[in-house]
């Protein structure tokens, strides 16, 4: 039996290497093959479809290039950007026509986005919005408001009612299976350990929420309200009617201009353009058009060395522990370090901008990333440029920046630290029936003994070493904004900020999006001709295939599963992954205002 387990095992990994060197060879012909530049005649509209999340930018990936080829010019802020600048230059391009239905990017890259399409229309070229059987939700026309012309088919759903947060609380869960979580924190605004131990959010979390959803309101309404016309108020009575025949009301009240299905738009868009009944109309995907390059469509292209880094920093702040569950991925000192490093030993590299997308994560990490920032900002000019959210543990490390900006809806602040710890004394003992027993040389050496309660003096311990790490956090915060520790804490204690309320409480220094942070940055270094180099840098198909084989299998294991499911899933099990004892400056887990 052994001999044919063998043997079997044998046959499977050569057939799985053998598999290995088909796909690099595979690879090796497909990139040295890349189709030419693509030629675009006249009078041609670019066509895009937005839908979904929009993406700051999207990591090149050889891997998934590999199987899925045009996944590197997906739609994303940095491809829009181009796509639009190239447009706008480019005399072959005459329109833009978007199709669009259920947008779920944050705020602070719609308001980007929206910016994009707003330079592109200053070119005098149309810019026209239509949706499909889904229809739009709110963020779809946010962008759509700046369109000449915005088309509906009659029977679809048009989403014009208002945002709204969720949070999750798992405390009678964690009650029915035996487990008591054991929360330490400093602030109360620090809400990120309510779903464990609370039924409701807090009064203090409920009011920073509703100030976020606020700050998404007003950017909204005031985009409808220059499209339409109407007043601030007038657009808040639409919003809180009650939504029947929604396509319809948009009609009525100028919200949508006109009834039209996909071919009719075409049809109406060749009308308007001149072009000949009988002739097709000729359009590029946003995907092909990406491969066109700057200088062909008409762009200048800067002539110089000298270069701006922009590092993307995404995800949950950790320490290189390896793999997280589910695949999720993260920023980790290590990783971070060497492309900092890239940036600062390139002699071309005149500034830096780091790009920081994170809701925090450990506190020890936070401060390394500080910590070689600060170190990076006094050979360079440093940048930091929040995204979607940079707060905790992401707004830590911005703190070691020379200069902080953030966009309007940005999600910042929480400047608090916790830990969340769990007793399952119960679940152990009473429910699933294994006891322990434990023999030790010294006092605290099972301090973090999640098998029994705290003692008094352990929890005394544990809070202590909390208050410390915020002490910690104040200073480097009061040293980074010249405040003192009594006004940082004034502002901090966990509480959360949007861009705008930020700027107010002197945590950043200008509201800007990444296009406004590089130009900060070339400010600094004092150079006005400039290229960007990106990071992190693109692999080869070998070290795709190596670091992210594990992500991937995990991706396509819980690809069944429903995202909010998967994202509670993630959640609960993100805290059981940790080592004991870390302390954390994060944000509730999920914080989405659609």
């Amino acid at each position: 039996m052994q001999f044919f387990k063998t043997f079997l095992a044998s046959i499977l990994g050569t057939i799985l290497g053998v598999l290995i060197l088909v796909l690099i060879l595979f690879a090796t012909i497909v990139s040295s093959s890349s189709d030419p530049e693509p030629y675009i005649r006249s009078n041609t509209v670019l066509t895009m479809n937005i839908s979904g999340n929009i993406p700051t930018r999207v990591a090149d990936d050889p891997f998934e290039e590999l199987f899925n080829p045009g996944a590197s010019h997906r739609m994303s802020l940095q491809n829009l950007r181009s796509n639009l600048k190239k447009a706008a230059a480019d005399d072959n391009i005459q329109a833009v026509w978007v199709r669009t239905n259920n947008v779920a990017a944050s705020w602070a890259n719609l308001e980007t986005a929206y910016r994009y399409f707003e330079e592109y229309t200053q070119s005098g070229k149309p810019l026209y919005f239509s949706t499909d059987d889904i229809g739009m939700n709110e963020k779809a026309y946010f962008l759509a408001t700046l369109a000449d012309s915005i088309f509906t088919p009659p029977v679809t759903n048009f989403q014009f009612d208002g945002f709204v947060a969720q949070f999750s609380f798992y405390s009678n869960l964690l009650d029915k299976i035996g487990i008591e979580p054991e929360i330490f924190r400093v602030g109360k605004y620090k809400s990120a350990v309510e779903p464990y131990i609370n039924e409701s959010s807090s009064p203090e979390s409920r009011e920073q929420t509703r100030e976020i959803l606020e700050s998404a309101t007003q950017t909204f309404v005031a985009a409808v309200a220059k499209r339409t016309g109407k007043s601030h108020e007038e657009i808040n009575e639409l919003l809180s009617s009650a939504p029947v025949d929604r396509v319809e009301f948009a009609i009525e009240n100028g919200l949508i201009d006109a009834y039209a299905y996909d071919d009719e738009v075409e049809e109406i868009i060749k009308q308007r353009l001149e072009i000949d009944e009988d002739t097709d109309l000729r359009t590029v995907g946003f995907s092909r058009y990406s491969r066109v390059t700057a200088k062909s469509a008409g762009l200048e292209v800067p002539d110089t060395s000298d270069k701006i880094a922009v590092i993307y920093s995404s995800g949950i702040i950790l320490p290189d522990l390896g793999d997280m569950p589910f695949g999720s991925s993260g920023i980790t000192p290590k990783k971070f370090r060497n492309q900092l490093d890239s940036a600062v030993d390139d002699d071309d590299v005149k500034a830096i901008v780091i790009h920081i997308d994170s809701p925090g994560g450990s506190a020890t990490s936070s401060d390394l990333l500080w910590h070689y920032i600060k170190q990076a900002s006094e050979k360079k000019p440093v940048v930091a440029s929040m995204g979607t959210v940079a707060a905790s543990g992401g707004y830590y490390m911005a703190a070691g920046a020379n200069t902080i900006l953030a966009g309007e809806n940005s999600i910042t602040g929480s400047i608090g630290i916790f830990n969340l710890l769990f007793n399952a004394q119960e679940l152990m003992n009473d429910k699933i029936g294994i006891e322990y027993e434990t023999i030790k040389t010294h006092e605290f050496a099972d301090l973090l003994d999640l098998t029994r309660p705290f003692t008094p003096a352990e929890r005394r311990i544990i809070q202590q070493n909390v208050e410390s790490g915020y002490e910690i956090f104040l200073q480097r915060v009061a040293d980074a904004r010249g405040m003192t520790r009594d006004e940082t804490h004034e502002v901090a204690q966990g509480r959360v900020y949007t861009g705008v309320a930020a700027l107010e409480a002197g945590l950043i220094d200008e509201v800007g999006d990444l296009d406004r942070a590089i130009e900060v940055a070339a400010e600094l270094a004092e150079i006005e001709e400039y290229r960007i180099d990106t990071y992190p840098k693109r692999q080869d198909l070998f070290e795709a295939l190596f670091s992210s084989s594990n992500a991937k299998i995990q991706s396509m294991m819980t690809s069944w599963m429903p995202k909010d499911l998967l994202e509670e899933a993630r959640s609960v099990q993100f805290y059981m992954e940790q080592p004991k004892g870390q302390n954390w400056m994060l944000l509730p887990l999920q914080i989405d205002v659609n």
